[in-house]
């Protein structure tokens, strides 16, 4: 009989998104913007020297407004903004109605007639669902979940220690890579 388990998580493609360093350890992260535990990952890992890759990974069991948030993201994305719409999707957890939505994406000067279209768009809705489903396969079951990816292969840290990955100290402030 053959060992089940899970695929691997699929490794790193230009159509992710990622920052920091090109030289630090490289964390993917299956996250959800409306988790609280998210945003605590979130901040842990901008306190450290890592280059971070976001999939999103909305719970709507748990987390109805998580989808919409994801899709929000990949809108500001469209118009060259995701990290910036990342950072205060998470750091305002509690405002994720639409409103709110388009309150942050005009502060950061983001076209909003194309924000909107864009958040509906299938080819958005397709993205965050090949997200979702690739940390399905790779048995993520919650969030957040974190992956160390070394010699081509991640491996499962724990978020809350961040045990399994040497990371250092922040001796340089994560910054959006090209």
């Amino acid at each position: 009989m053959s060992k089940l388990g899970s695929a691997p998580v699929p490794g790193p493609s230009p159509a992710d998104h990622c920052r920091g360093p090109a030289d630090a350890p490289l964390v993917i992260v299956y996250a959800d913007f409306e988790c609280p535990f998210c945003a605590t990952l979130h901040q842990r890992l901008s306190d450290v020297r890592v280059r971070v890759m976001f999939r999103h990974f909305p719970v709507r069991s748990s987390h109805p407004r998580a989808w919409a948030a994801a899709c929000a993201a990949e809108a500001a994305a469209r118009q060259g903004h995701f990290w910036e719409m990342h950072d205060r999707l998470f750091a305002d957890q509690a405002r994720l109605a639409d409103p709110h939505l388009w309150q942050r994406a005009e502060a950061l000067g983001i076209d909003l007639e194309r924000f909107d279209a864009d958040r509906r768009d299938t080819a958005i809705l397709a993205r965050v669902k090949q997200d979702f489903q690739s940390g399905v396969r790779a048995g993520v079951v919650t969030t957040p979940a974190a992956f160390a990816w070394r010699d081509g292969r991640a491996q499962r840290i724990d978020f809350r220690t961040l045990a399994g990955l040497d990371l250092g100290s922040a001796t340089e402030p994560s910054s959006p890579s090209p």
